[in-house]
């Protein structure tokens, strides 16, 4: 038996794993999918003062509080610096890190930091206009969607029902690591990239340089950005045989 945390990315909570867990439970796992402070219900819990650290406070907490050991620690998107920050403080308790579609970034480096200009301008202004200075909006689920045909209506109704606003503060908390964490082996499972494009950016761009060590191992599941969603089978079976699937550099390549 392996025990899962899972922690969700931007605007998501415990809900969006729902498939993945109930699979990897139904094989013997213990699995805990994580609602991060101000993205469950009740929805009040959020306020303009939540950022990166309260979120990694979660999750700290809940692995101290019950006693969690050789915990596989899976990121989606942003929680990727949300378990970053995790295995920093407490790396002892942490078998691997998983990063679904995401991965650590430098000392330093907010998610804000990382996106691109024209897209930092457009956030800016969603949080100014429709979240009253401090949330961003859900995004259009069903435009992201469009070009990937394997993310069906119900997943559509499910991410438009249940999503919520994410704190701005989380974007812009940069990250404050002591670099543990790099001790721990690490596993990528890429969804809207590839291992070719990572590698690339690797060699030019300072904040991926990190991701070409020798602790990396990864797996391409090719979907949209959140494959819990389009392809949830596959996302569990992957992380099912994260434990004992035979390392991958990024020199290989694996399809899932």
């Amino acid at each position: 038996m392996t025990t899962y945390v899972l922690v969700p990315g931007f605007w998501l909570s415990a809900w969006a794993w729902r498939p993945v867990t109930e699979t990897l439970r139904g094989r013997g796992h213990d699995v805990r999918p994580v609602s991060l402070t101000g993205m469950g219900t009740p929805v009040n819990e959020a306020r303009p003062e939540i950022d990166l650290n309260t979120h990694i406070d979660d999750v700290v907490n809940l692995l101290q509080t019950e006693d969690l050991n050789d915990v596989v620690l899976v990121g989606h998107s942003y929680a990727g610096l949300v378990i970053t920050g995790v295995a920093d403080r407490v790396t002892e308790r942490i078998a691997q890190l998983v990063y679904v579609d995401t991965g650590p970034l430098p000392n330093g480096m907010s998610q804000n930091d990382f996106t691109p200009p024209e897209q930092q301008r457009a956030n800016a202004g969603l949080v100014a206009e429709h979240g009253d200075g401090w949330q961003l909006p859900p995004p259009p689920w069903a435009a992201l969607a469009a070009d990937f045909p394997d993310v069906d209506d119900v997943a559509i109704e499910a991410l438009t029902t249940h999503a919520v606003p994410q704190p701005w503060a989380t974007a812009t908390t940069p990250t404050d690591l002591t670099g543990r964490w790099e001790k721990l082996p690490r596993l990528g499972i890429f969804c809207s990239f590839t291992v070719e494009q990572v590698r690339s950016m690797a060699a030019i761009v300072p904040a991926f340089r990190h991701m070409a060590d020798d602790g990396w191992r990864y797996v391409e599941l090719p979907t949209w950005h959140w494959p819990m969603f389009s392809r949830p089978a596959e996302l569990a079976d992957i992380l099912d045989n994260a434990v004992s699937r035979p390392g991958l550099g990024l020199g290989s390549r694996s399809q899932a």
